[in-house]
This record gives C-alpha cells, sequence and structure tokens, in this order.
C-alpha cells in the first residue's frame, strides 16, 4: 500500500475502479496532487468510457483535484502517458496509483511507463477479490452508472443502471463479472464520500459503436 504523506497523481478514467483506488489512497494518508485522464485523438472523449472533458472537469472540480488531460491515438498513447505522467512529477508526484485488479499485462504496462517518468507505480486493488472490490465500492456510499456496455456479453438495458447490490446479483446469475474486467461494461461515478455534490447528468440518448452502446451525456444544467 502506498505510504502515508506520498504526493501521487491518479490516473483517472472517471469510472468505478480508478475511483476506489484513489479513495483507498487517500484513506491511506497519501495527498492526490492530480487526476491524469487521456482522451482520444480529437480530444472529445475519453478512452473506453467515452466521457467528454466537460464531465471530466466537473467531476474532477467535485473531487477537489485538478486535471492533467492527455490526446492520444492508441499507437502515440504510451508516449504520452509517459509525458504527463512527467508533467506530474514536477507538480511534486512521487507516485502514481493505479485502478487494476490482476490483469497482468496491465500492470507490466503501468510499471513501465512509470519507471519511465521517474514515478512508484501504485496499484491498492491489486490481487483482491473481484466480488469483493465492487461490493466495497457500494457500501463506501460511491454511487456510478454503466455508461459502455458490450452487446455480446450483456443485454442492452444494463446500460444507464446504477451499480447497486441489485445488479450486482443479477449479474452474478447472468455470469457477468460485476467488475467488468473482461470490458464487459464501464461506469461514470457520479457521487461518494470524496465528492464534494454529486454529479448530475443529463442524457440524451444512446449511441451504438459497432459491438459497444454507449449512453450519450453531458452535464445537467444547473437551476
Amino acid at each position: 500500500m502506498i505510504a502515508k504523506d506520498t504526493p501521487f497523481v491518479a490516473s483517472y478514467s472517471g469510472g468505478k475502479d480508478s475511483t476506489l483506488a484513489l479513495w483507498r489512497a487517500v484513506r491511506a494518508g497519501a495527498r492526490p496532487l492530480a487526476l491524469l485522464t487521456m482522451l482520444d485523438e480529437t480530444g472529445e472523449r475519453s478512452r473506453s468510457h467515452g466521457v467528454s472533458p466537460a464531465v471530466l472537469d466537473a467531476q474532477a472540480a467535485l473531487l477537489g483535484l485538478p486535471r492533467i488531460s492527455g490526446h492520444a491515438s492508441w499507437g502515440d498513447y504510451e508516449r504520452v502517458f509517459v509525458e504527463k505522467l512527467g508533467h506530474a512529477r514536477e507538480m511534486g508526484a512521487a507516485a502514481a496509483v493505479f485502478g487494476d485488479i490482476d490483469l497482468v499485462a496491465h500492470r507490466q504496462w503501468e510499471e513501465q511507463v512509470c519507471l519511465a517518468a521517474g514515478l512508484a507505480p501504485e496499484l491498492p486493488l491489486w490481487g483482491e477479490d473481484r466480488l469483493a472490490l465492487v461490493r466495497e465500492f457500494v457500501d463506501a456510499g460511491f454511487t456510478a452508472r454503466i455508461v459502455v456496455i458490450r452487446r455480446d456479453l450483456m443485454a442492452d438495458d444494463y446500460l444507464g443502471q446504477v451499480l447497486d447490490h441489485a445488479l450486482i446479483a443479477r449479474m452474478l446469475a447472468e455470469g457477468i463479472d460485476p467488475c467488468g474486467e473482461a470490458g464487459e461494461f464501464h461506469t461514470l461515478v457520479t457521487g461518494g464520500p470524496l465528492f464534494g455534490a454529486p454529479l448530475a447528468l443529463d442524457v440524451r440518448g444512446v449511441r451504438a459503436d459497432g459491438n459497444y452502446l454507449s449512453l450519450d451525456f453531458g452535464l445537467a444544467a444547473s437551476i
């Protein structure tokens, strides 16, 4: 576990695993300096989760942290990621926190980019039981919605659902990993113990892209 008072940057998708990793690091007494989020080459959506910069900025503001943003194709993703980790190091970060659980290839890549940037890799969730982790996330008081699904692995009606114990039970009954480690789904965290207030979303519709179905959403208009 990350040492107390360690200044760190969190690799942050906006989803449940990166949020739980951030929360554990904070509870261990480490000091978050920034969130690092990666967008596609257009800069319009985050990788995998498909979240807009406006929503990511609002999420970061509610978490009380600045956001370091990188734009990259898959071809130059690693170069840009290392560059952004370097920016975090210039801010004073000594470590980078990641939310991976048990995918060895992911851990190896994270160790590689951290070595290149001069940071220590920290994986607070590593090696733990997937089901126990998602239950811990819910029990801690975090709220999250499913914003992307793979249609060959999940029914369409999972899209937009709030991740709670009832939904976890349904996933287990249907043979779906409730952590989504095989890419079955992605989440967006909208509230919880780290958030100053809930993140209000305006769901506008659904986008289909091959085998993937995504929520089309933005920030709800303030009253």
